[in-house]
């Protein structure tokens, strides 16, 4: 007979159907991951059989350890067809090898870190510098902190959201160990000047990175609007010594998988860790993760498999036709202008500052009115560059190949949110400020404990609600972000994430 303890936890066991509808039920509370309606985070290739396919292939390698694939000699052919594959899309010869990752913020710390360990290596000493412009992702600022590099933020044009090949080539010296351009960057879709700045680090000894992570496998069939190809900008380029590439952006794969490529497989194994300074097994890992799952490069595999490149390629005519019709839609909305001339399916929109107040319409504003019809846009706050020239506050869209399916009801959404706010001005920082109790804003983020930064963010309005749900309207809390100091906002939305998963 079972213990009384075995007893009560039998008792309090849950079924598996039970177990799948709560699961349900907390995912129907979530933006929705098909049909378009949410243009950011997710890619929908708008293909039922690849979802299906992806499942299966993931749930085949589900009880597969990455971490060995000597033992796991599946992982070692399905990496090995992966990187192949990647390598001949994205302009690599035979000197050009790779890895797959667990996605592009690990493909972008592993490009760090193995240029920061070349130039060590080649004599470099003290802190290494990176260079890139401020519009290069993220992740190239925590593999900086991570990785004990100096970050050197080159402003950019607040209305094509690029720059001059010389802003980048002025700053290269011995201490640099890497240079990162953007193919194209998040946040205003540019395609950085790739080709000049991998001559002058060529020229220099610098090693140069392509972030492709979003435009890796999509750009390869892109054209400029006249149907002209685009300016080279991946690993065929000379100098260009790393691309990063995700396959779970426009490979449709899901999260999250990417691949990572050197050329020359010299740099390739300055990636590595390796140690046999312990009494247990030789450890040899190509990314920052040991053990891992096999799931999703089967994924991406599987989708490879299946798509080809011309499957990708007819996925990227979807993208390429939904694309224009957008722009063409918001060039045709009054008071909003999209920034520059984006490269790839991504579109960031700024208010039309040419208009009188009366007839412009806040990207805030407008991404807070579609949002209440059903669709989601990603509001980007504005930015002041260390040059004292401020890039807009912008309103991004990620179109996907489903997208192409959706224009009309999309346009209409977009239309009639526009006509709903526009004359409506801007949040103001110092509007937000005001509006905040007195002395409730700490002098500095360093001491902040996290009941205060806690209730900081309840009197905001961002803490507190169901599942942390965020409020409907947020073109208050960008204007907030504008106005404090950015060691104040990244403690307190440190702590709304923080608080969004803490036991209850």
């Amino acid at each position: 007979m079972p213990s009384e303890e075995e007893g009560s936890a039998e008792r309090s066991s849950t079924g598996s159907g039970d177990i799948i509808a709560r699961l349900r039920e907390l995912r129907a509370a979530d933006a929705p991951t098909h049909g378009g309606r949410v243009l950011s985070y997710v890619y929908d290739s708008g293909r039922a059989d690849l979802d299906e396919l992806a499942a299966a292939a993931a749930c085949e390698m589900q009880a597969v350890n990455g971490l060995d694939p000597t033992t796991f000699t599946s992982v070692a052919v399905l990496e090995r067809e992966v990187v192949g594959f990647a390598r001949d899309l994205l302009g690599g010869d035979d000197e050009v090898v790779g890895s797959v990752t667990s996605g592009g913020t690990e493909s972008c710390l592993l490009a760090v870190k193995t240029a920061r360990d070349l130039w060590r290596a080649a004599g470099g000493v003290g802190t290494p510098r990176l260079v890139a412009p401020i519009t290069v992702h993220a992740a190239f600022r925590k593999a900086a902190k991570l990785f004990d590099v100096e970050f050197d933020a080159v402003p950019v044009s607040p209305f094509t959201g690029t720059l001059e090949a010389s802003a980048v080539v002025e700053r290269l010296g011995a201490d640099v160990a890497l240079v990162v351009v953007s193919a194209p960057s998040y946040p205003f879709a540019a395609l950085d000047p790739i080709v000049e700045v991998a001559a002058a680090c060529r020229v220099a000894g610098i090693s140069c990175h392509v972030d492709a992570c979003i435009g890796g496998w999509i750009l390869p069939f892109w054209a400029d609007d006249d149907g002209a190809p685009l300016p080279p900008w991946n690993l065929s380029v000379p100098g260009v010594t790393s691309l990063s590439a995700d396959l779970h952006k426009y490979g449709y794969a899901p999260k999250g998988v990417s691949v990572l490529l050197h050329r020359g497989r010299d740099r390739h194994r300055a990636q590595y860790f390796a140690t046999t300074q312990w009494p247990g097994y030789p450890v040899v890992n190509p990314t920052l993760l040991g053990s891992k799952s096999a799931g999703a490069l089967a994924a991406a595999w599987a989708i490879i498999q299946a798509l080809g490149a011309d499957g990708f390629a007819g996925l990227a005519d979807q993208c390429i036709h939904a694309t224009r019709m957008l722009r063409k839609e918001i060039d045709r909305i009054e008071g909003l202008r999209v920034v520059g001339r984006p490269v790839g399916p991504l579109l960031a929109v700024a208010v039309d500052e040419s208009l009188p107040p009366e007839r412009r319409v806040d990207p805030h504003h407008w991404a807070d009115a579609v949002r209440a019809s059903g669709w989601v846009l990603q509001q980007q706050p504005g930015l002041l560059q260390p040059d004292g020239v401020r890039l807009p506050h912008t309103t991004h869209m990620t179109v996907t190949p489903v997208t192409d399916s959706r224009l009309g009801e999309l346009h209409s959404a977009l239309t009639a949110a526009a006509d709903a706010v526009r004359g409506i001005p801007a949040v103001s920082p110092e509007q937000v400020l005001a509006a905040l109790p007195e002395g409730s804003l700490p002098s500095g983020a360093a001491l902040l404990e996290s009941e205060t930064a806690a209730a900081l963010l309840s009197g905001l309005g961002l803490l507190g609600r169901e599942n942390g749900a965020l409020p409907d309207s947020m073109a208050p809390f960008l204007a907030l972000i504008e106005a404090l100091p950015h060691e104040l906002t990244e403690r307190l939305l440190t702590e709304l994430l923080a608080r969004v998963v803490e036991p209850r």
